[in-house]
């Protein structure tokens, strides 16, 4: 069974999630150092507001970041949900009938990989919802492998010291236990 999204969905681009935990606030995309500048230029091509903010860093001591290893593009509502690419008022809609990507072509490593998720093996997102009616895909995969397998490469590091940035963007009701910041992990 081959990869592709269920008709009418835009799940992926909609809902965003806390991770590692509340405290850290919600994730946006993955932005990799060499795609940010990149993502900024095609908000401002859209006149877009887009906020881009660090993810991963690292250092040699453990006072702060001496190089931020990804960014990551929140999501455009107060909750931090639905990426500011995604076109929710045009009528013209995706192959598979979802909202369009303003940006598809041009669209960040992370996105081409999804629903592969970096873990060891790679597995599939349990929360796509093609990917929760299946354990297994074969056959159109090869593109999201390749770029899974090229954010990996990019985000190796030797450092001796690994952070991680907290948003502080959630749902107001978690206002009091999320943090804004980087931290040491």
């Amino acid at each position: 069974m081959d990869f592709s999204c269920v008709e009418g969905c835009s799940k992926c681009c909609i809902e965003r999630e806390y991770y590692p935990s509340i405290k850290f606030g919600k994730i946006g995309v993955l932005v990799l150092p060499d795609e940010k500048q990149r993502i900024e230029n095609l908000a401002e091509k859209h006149s877009i507001q887009a906020t881009i903010l660090p993810r991963i860093g690292v250092s040699e001591k453990n006072d702060k970041p001496d190089k931020i290893l990804a960014y990551q593009l929140m999501g455009k509502d107060p909750n931090g949900n639905t990426c500011p690419f995604l076109d929710m008022e045009s009528n013209d809609r995706s192959p598979h009938g979802g909202y369009k990507c303003k940006i598809y072509p041009d669209r960040p490593l992370a996105c081409r990989a999804y629903p592969l998720v970096e873990s060891s093996p790679p597995t599939l997102d349990p929360k796509c919802k093609f990917c929760e009616k299946c354990s297994a895909v074969d056959g159109n995969i090869h593109a999201e492998t390749e770029s899974l397998a090229e954010i990996k490469i990019k985000m190796e590091t030797s450092a001796k010291y690994l952070w991680r940035y907290a948003t502080g963007i959630g749902d107001p009701s978690d206002k009091d236990k999320m943090e804004t910041g980087w931290f040491l992990i």
